[in-house]
């Protein structure tokens, strides 16, 4: 099946690196307009001067997705240079305290995973489904985590988190879809991503369990899968498709 995104008009949240870098990648080369919000600016402006110079219509902006203010008027310059929007795809995420016992549990790090991944979300969600309520069309995607949703994060603030915006998922699938849009979540299990690395090495330099760790290397999932498989969702070809979408 030749799945095509010609002139989709696309937001990308942690578009920089990881999943996110691969979905930028994946719509891009197949023919979408591709805004891309995140905090790391050296790889987004490296990930968006890559691409523009292939021909790919890319912008980059930097957009704290906390802070209410950056994220409207983040949407706002996106969307007159996209010129509508398609598709939002929330990937901008952290995790944070992994393997620390609730005891020690640090309440910054608490807030700043919940922000980030939670209000995060529906911050954009929020900005852009009003847009998207008025054309009677879209889609909109997720990441939540298995670790959210089967209890199993090696983090009380990410699983969560994580729990929080599959919850959030479930309430805007019923709500928006009276406006023609269409709400998922996906729930990657462990990937190949900066993220996942930095919370399996923290993981062993805490129990200094280095056969766990390398057990855990060997299975991560390639990005590129993770990527392939949002990107059907965002499609036509998956107009019917429902809720969530859990991947190895």
């Amino acid at each position: 099946m030749n799945i095509e995104m010609k002139n989709k008009k696309v937001i990308i949240t942690g578009g920089s690196t990881g999943i996110g870098k691969e979905v930028v990648k994946v719509f891009a080369k197949n023919g979408a307009k591709v805004a891309i919000f995140d905090v790391n600016n050296e790889a987004g402006i490296d990930l968006t001067n890559e691409l523009t110079k292939d021909g790919f219509d890319i912008r980059y902006w930097n957009v704290d997705v906390r802070d209410s203010n950056q994220v409207s008027g983040g949407v706002l310059a996106a969307t007159q240079w996209l010129e509508g929007i398609d598709i939002l795809i929330n990937l901008a995420g952290v995790l944070q305290g992994a393997s620390i016992e609730l005891d020690e549990f640090p309440d910054e790090v608490w807030e700043s995973v919940i922000s980030i991944n939670l209000t995060g979300s529906y911050l954009m969600t929020k900005h852009v489904a009003s847009i998207m309520q008025k054309q009677k069309s879209g889609t909109i995607i997720l990441t939540s985590s298995g670790a959210g949703v089967l209890g199993s994060s090696s983090s009380y603030a990410y699983g969560s988190s994580k729990g929080g915006v599959h919850g959030l998922t479930l309430v805007l699938e019923d709500k928006l879809a009276k406006y023609g849009i269409r709400v998922h979540d996906i729930l990657p299990g462990s990937v190949n991503t900066p993220l996942k690395n930095a919370q399996i090495e923290t993981t062993r330099d805490i129990t200094g369990d280095e056969e766990l760790y390398l057990d855990t290397k060997k299975i991560l999932a390639d990005p590129t899968g993770v990527a392939n498989i949002i990107y059907f969702m965002c499609s036509d070809e998956a107009a019917l498709l429902r809720g969530s979408i859990r991947t190895a």
